[in-house]
């Protein structure tokens, strides 16, 4: 939601001592990873569809899940807020990590305010939102403009925990908000009502069961078109995008005068739809909004994708608890393995523009290990290797249709039809090549190999960077905080400087991958070597995609553009930088090379 100003404090407080006193008595088994796998995040739900834990999705009815019943404090300090409760989590950041920079740009977030309540934190501690950065203080009470870009960095050792609600307010809550105080402004004689626990207090709460239209009233259509033109900057295009949104509008309430929400009327309603996508596809791309967002991605995000929704939503299936599936979800899916750093994501970023391909929108972290059978603490953290074994009927139905229900195209839209083809890349799964085989019995796998001495030196970066932070409270680790895959045998790497580690990760993760993909039949995987993709995109792209029978037409401009992934700008010498720290570690990795290289060739 759009503030006046970035950060408003509320004028309530809470006992922050109290509340990590309950936080600390829950298991950490029970902390799930960040959806997207974003290092050092993590979270507990407290409020989610349906209340299940496993889902952290913000369509469908908001109920407590079983964790909310067990903090009691918690509960009454939610219930202090006076407001309708939306997803609600308890957000943990570990030590040096962050929340990348971000707009939350999505339907869900126009009209919600995100409540912070600090739990656990340290004054250095900064939450930047625009061009004003604060301390958000444990105990203290925050809103702030979700609208503009918006970061966390926690500089400190000690994890950051926050307790964060989504909320469209309510009597209240908007109360406090009128008495709230912007954050760079000294009120005289302003405080904050302290909220003590309360053993007897029994708050009832109300939470949310309707967030998302069947059908969008055009009177809200209008609201949302409408604010997004005003922060729209001036462009050439926009003038024709506005006579094409005023043109949509009309023939929606034609439409919605006739028919309202009535099923019968969806093709007709889709078919107007479909004209205004084309439109804001056509002329949004290079209209940039005031927070410098793409108007074509903010309408796409806050609009389209939500005004014929239909107000239906596909509950997560439950392991041992979901439907049978017929096994024509999925059309040969590829799966692009490497060593962490090789350049996966320039490779997934790049294969994703062939047409009718699909991903889950990030890397599967999320979708893998929120899986009770397949947690990392669930086997001992012995490491990322999953083998054909871990994939039993009901972890294979459950991955299927947690894969299934998270595919996206490049435009953020769900298959219309399946089977579908997916592309997916995640480092960890370099080390689950039998067990996906198993899950995606037509699976197929596109090999990137990277010159070692690049690859580790860029891993080294990334440990040194915090911001691939994968297992920053290991157990029996005590080195720096585990990033990247967890390779088996890391704990004899206990006490080993980080470049012994980092080839270590290497060497672990490249040799169980090519002994699994040379187990397969031939015509199931492909290869392709990081160096000749960058000096001839075009043609090994062609060739990739020739391989996995993906439809690509398109052309590519050379040199690639960066990857999101990307901490420095590459160039082929970076590793000098490293020099003599390599040359210590790649002598013992040398048969592995070749073999890696071989491979690709």
């Amino acid at each position: 939601m759009k503030l006046q100003h970035p950060f408003i404090q509320l004028p309530v407080s809470f006992d922050a001592p109290a509340l990590a006193a309950e936080i600390a008595a829950v298991d950490e088994a029970e902390w799930i990873a960040h959806p997207q796998g974003f290092p050092g995040n993590s979270a507990l739900p407290l409020i989610s569809v349906n209340g299940d834990v496993l889902d952290d999705g913000v369509e469908g009815p908001m109920r407590p899940t079983p964790l909310l019943e067990r903090l009691p404090y918690t509960r009454q300090v939610l219930g202090a807020l006076g407001a309708v409760l939306g997803r609600t989590r308890l957000m943990r950041l570990s030590g040096d990590a962050e929340v990348k920079p971000h707009i939350d740009q999505g339907y869900y977030w126009t009209e919600r305010m995100r409540v912070h309540v600090p739990v656990v934190t340290t004054p250095t501690v900064r939450f930047y939102c625009g061009t004003a950065d604060i301390n958000m203080a444990a105990g203290e009470c925050w809103i702030f403009d979700t609208w503009r870009l918006h970061r966390v960095h926690n500089d400190a050792r000690q994890a950051r925990i926050h307790l964060v609600v989504d909320t469209v307010g309510g009597d209240g809550l908007w109360e406090m908000v009128a008495r709230g105080r912007p954050h760079h402004a000294a009120i005289p004689g302003w405080s904050a009502q302290a909220v003590a626990p309360d053993a007897a207090a029994q708050p009832a709460l109300e939470f949310e069961s309707v967030n998302l239209p069947k059908v969008m009233s055009p009177w809200e259509l209008r609201s949302h078109i409408g604010f997004l033109f005003t922060e729209s900057q001036p462009h050439r295009d926009l003038p024709p995008l506005q006579q094409s949104a005023l043109r949509f509008l009309r023939r929606w309430q034609s439409l919605w005068t006739a028919h309202g929400d009535a099923d019968d009327a969806r093709p007709r309603y889709q078919s107007v739809l479909d004209e205004f996508v084309a439109d804001v596809r056509r002329f949004g791309r290079g209209i940039a909004l005031r927070n410098d967002v793409s108007l074509a991605d903010a309408m796409q995000a806050m609009v389209t994708k939500a005004a014929l929704s239909g107000g239906r939503f596909v509950p997560k299936r439950k392991v041992g608890g979901a439907a049978a599936h017929d096994g024509s979800e999925f059309d040969r899916p590829v799966f692009i393995v490497s060593a962490p750093r090789s350049g996966s994501t320039l490779l997934f970023e790049t294969l994703a523009r062939a047409r009718d391909v699909y991903s889950v929108g990030g890397e599967s972290h999320g979708l893998i290990e929120a899986i009770e059978a397949l947690r990392p603490a669930a086997r001992d953290y012995e490491s990322n290797r999953l083998d054909a074994s871990a994939a039993t009927a009901d972890v294979t139905l459950e991955l299927r249709a947690r894969f299934r229900d998270a595919l996206v195209d490049s435009t953020g839209k769900p298959p219309a039809r399946f089977p579908a083809r997916m592309l997916e890349k995640t480092p960890k799964n370099a080390l689950r090549i039998p067990f996906l085989a198993r899950v995606f019995p037509d699976a197929q796998f596109i090999y990137l190999q990277r010159d070692p001495r690049e690859t580790i030196a860029s891993m080294i970066e990334a440990w040194e960077s915090g911001n691939f932070r994968t297992y920053p409270h290991l157990p029996g680790w005590s080195g720096p905080p585990w990033s990247l895959l967890l390779t088996p045998g890391w704990r004899d790497l206990a006490g080993k400087p980080l470049h012994e580690i980092a080839a270590a990760q290497w060497q672990a993760t490249t040799r169980i991958l090519l002994d699994d993909l040379q187990a397969l039949p031939k015509e199931r995987w492909s290869a392709v070597r990081y160096d000749a993709l960058i000096a001839d995109p075009q043609a090994h792209v062609t060739r990739l995609c020739n391989a996995v029978d993906f439809a690509w037409d398109g052309v590519l401009d050379q040199p690639l553009p960066l990857s999101r992934s990307t901490m420095s700008r590459p160039d082929p010498d970076k590793w000098r930088g490293r020099e003599d720290l390599l040359a210590q570690v790649l002598p013992g990795i040398a048969a592995t090379a070749a073999a890696a290289e071989l491979a690709a060739s």
